[in-house]
C-alpha cells in the first residue's frame, strides 16, 4: 500500500506517446486519428504532464490521417499549454515527418531517416494481360471521370493530369504544414520538398530537426534527472491478439513492411 503526502513536491512527468507504423493502413493497430484520439487525450490530460514526447517510427501513409493526427496534437498542446518533443527512431518520412513537425522540437538518432516531403500515388495496369487472356473489360458510368485510373483499362492522359493536380494540391498542403511549423529554422537556399530523404545530421543542417539526441537523456536535460515517464500507445484488440483477424493483419503487415522497405529498413 502506498500513499502520497500532499506537501511533498512530485517530480516532473513526461507523457510518452508511441507512434509506430504506417499511417492509415487498414490493419489492426494502424495509426489513425480515430484510434489515437483517446491515447493522445490521456497523454495530455492525465497527471498534469510537464511535456509530451512522441516516439516516432513511421514511413508515412495517408495524408489525411497524418493531417488529422498532427492537428489533434497541436490542438491539445495549445489547449493545455504543454510543449511537445518528437524523437525519431528508424524513420520519420512523408506522413511520419508530418507527425514529427507537429512537435515543438524534433530530435533523432544519427542514423534516423527523415524527410520525403512529397506525395505518391502508385498503381498497376493489367489491360494487356486481360487482352491476352481474352477477357473483355466492361465498365458503365454516369460521369466522365467516374472510372478514372481504372487499372484494367488503358491509361488515359486526361486521368493522369487530373491525378497530378490532386497530388500537387496535397503536396502544397504538406509544404505549408512544414514551413508553418519549422519556419525560420529551415534552410532557405535548398529545395527541401522534392521527396528526398536524409540522415539526421544532414537533416539538422537543413533545419528539418533540432538536434541529435534520445528521449530519456534529452528529457532529463530539460526536466532534471528524476523526471518521471508515463507511456501511452495503441493496443491490439483482443480478437487480433488471440489469432482471429490473422489474414487481414498479415496482409496489412506486408503492406507496412513494403512502406518501410522504401527507406532501406
Amino acid at each position: 500500500m502506498s500513499f502520497r503526502l500532499p506537501f511533498l513536491k512530485r517530480q516532473p512527468l513526461v507523457a510518452v506517446v508511441r507512434l509506430n507504423g504506417a499511417i492509415g493502413m487498414p490493419g489492426r493497430g494502424a495509426l489513425s486519428d480515430t484510434a489515437l484520439a483517446p491515447v493522445l487525450e490521456r497523454a495530455f490530460r492525465k497527471g498534469k504532464p510537464a511535456a509530451v514526447a512522441l516516439e516516432i517510427n513511421s514511413p508515412g501513409g495517408s495524408p489525411v490521417q497524418s493531417s488529422l493526427i498532427g492537428a489533434r496534437i497541436r490542438s491539445l498542446a495549445e489547449e493545455r499549454n504543454i510543449p511537445v518533443y518528437a524523437f525519431v527512431e528508424d524513420v520519420a518520412a512523408s506522413g511520419g515527418y508530418w507527425l514529427a513537425a507537429a512537435a515543438d522540437e524534433i530530435w533523432a538518432d544519427a542514423s534516423s531517416v527523415l524527410g520525403s516531403v512529397g506525395v505518391i500515388s502508385a498503381g498497376f495496369g493489367a489491360h494487356v494481360l486481360l487482352a491476352r487472356q481474352g477477357v473483355e473489360r466492361r465498365v458503365y458510368t454516369a460521369g466522365e471521370s467516374k472510372a478514372m485510373l481504372d487499372p484494367f483499362r488503358p491509361e488515359n492522359p486526361e486521368d493522369v493530369q487530373r491525378l497530378k493536380v490532386i497530388l500537387n494540391d496535397i503536396h502544397a498542403n504538406f509544404i505549408d504544414h512544414v514551413t508553418d511549423r519549422r519556419g525560420a529554422k529551415l534552410h532557405s537556399e535548398e529545395n527541401l520538398f522534392t521527396g528526398e530523404i536524409w540522415l539526421a545530421r544532414r537533416a539538422l543542417d537543413l533545419g528539418l530537426i533540432d538536434g541529435i539526441g534520445h528521449l530519456k537523456p534529452k528529457m532529463q536535460e530539460h526536466f532534471g534527472d528524476k523526471v518521471r515517464f508515463r507511456r501511452y500507445g495503441l493496443r491490439k484488440p483482443l480478437l487480433s491478439r488471440i489469432g482471429m483477424q490473422a489474414a487481414q493483419d498479415a496482409l496489412a503487415g506486408i503492406e507496412e513492411r513494403a512502406e518501410f522497405a522504401r527507406f532501406g529498413l
